[in-house]
């Protein structure tokens, strides 16, 4: 039987997600803003040393960053894992003694399970597969903004840059699995409760990093990951899909109109279950062909559909509900 939470619980779990949401949004605007605010003031010292620092500490995040177990482990993960909650499942056992390329699927508003998962210690990844370290990979622009670059590191992220892929992939022994939300932007505008779309079919890019370096590609379904906003889907051509695409081109990322379910900003409170599918064994080439690039897209494809509708089920889809990639 499911032990029923207490009043306080339940109100440390929102608090808990309200203040990674305000993070994820508010955060990097409000390191800089700190910084240049204090360029005007007496304390103008601090901002000049830190940016001097960071001039010096620019290829950090680049070279495996620092990361952190205290950051990895804080108490406050655990109650964010509990409030939805996200449950991680191994369909197989990952050799330590080998490099891998997860791909996690899909993006959603915020990739809250991916960061659960694979930037905090809360659903015990490295307690699942033992000898195997997660590094999450997100957006290369983040680890320029001041301070928001250190909290960053410290959960153990690092950039999706591939001068950042190489320095996992080998330059930091075996038992590295990077983590890249293969969709991004693009995948996040098809964010919507009740709809489970992947943008993969043209992105080889993480394939043929694989196909380089010789790691193993594992496709990774978060089930539950659409179901946790409600968002405004503008339809292809229209005035706000256009803005949304340009604003994407420009910085990187999409701007998504979205509401949640208290507060406008607190997701729903729906089960996220990650399911980790099995390795694609890829052989090491130097110089991969496209032929050679193809094929192991194309595997991979096929084993992420095939992980989904084996898993759907259990993660309550109807058996007609059908993956959708793009």
């Amino acid at each position: 039987m499911t032990k029923e939470k207490s009043q306080l619980k339940e109100y440390v779990e929102v608090v808990s997600v309200l203040q990674w949401v305000l993070s994820f949004l508010f955060m990097g605007v409000g390191c800089i803003v700190l910084l240049v605010y204090l360029m005007f003031t007496s304390l103008w010292p601090l901002s000049t040393l830190y940016f001097i620092w960071m001039v010096i500490d620019w290829r950090t995040p680049e070279r495996g960053g620092r990361r952190t177990r205290f950051v990895r482990n804080w108490k406050v993960w655990d109650h964010f894992r509990d409030f939805f909650p996200i449950k991680l499942v191994k369909t197989v056992d990952l050799n330590p003694n080998k490099n891998y390329i997860l791909g996690y699927h899909p993006h959603g508003i915020m990739s809250t399970g991916a960061f659960a998962t694979f930037g905090t210690d809360s659903c015990g990844f490295m307690e699942v597969f033992p000898g195997v370290k997660p590094t999450l990979a997100v957006l290369a622009g983040l680890f320029m903004i001041p301070i928001f670059r250190e909290y960053l590191m410290s959960g153990g992220l690092c950039p999706v840059s591939k001068s950042s892929l190489v320095h996992l992939l080998s330059k930091s022994g075996k038992g590295n699995a990077v983590v890249i939300v293969i969709g991004g932007a693009a995948e996040s505008l098809a964010s919507s409760p009740g709809v489970n779309t992947v943008v993969v079919r043209q992105r080889k890019g993480f394939v043929r990093m694989a196909l380089e370096f010789g790691a193993d590609l594992v496709p990774v379904y978060s089930f539950g990951e659409n179901e946790l906003f409600q968002q405004v889907i503008f339809p292809e051509g229209s005035l706000g899909r256009r803005l949304q695409d340009l604003f994407k081109k420009t910085m990187g990322f999409a701007p998504c109109l979205f509401i949640g379910e208290r507060m406008a900003l607190v997701p729903y409170k729906i089960p996220i279950t990650i399911v980790v599918g099995r390795p694609i064994p890829v052989p090491k080439r130097a110089t991969p062909t496209e032929e050679e690039v193809d094929h192991y897209h194309e595997l991979y494809m096929e084993a992420l559909s095939k992980l989904f509708h084996e898993h759907k089920l259990s993660c309550g889809l109807p058996e007609d509900h059908k993956l959708q990639i793009i």
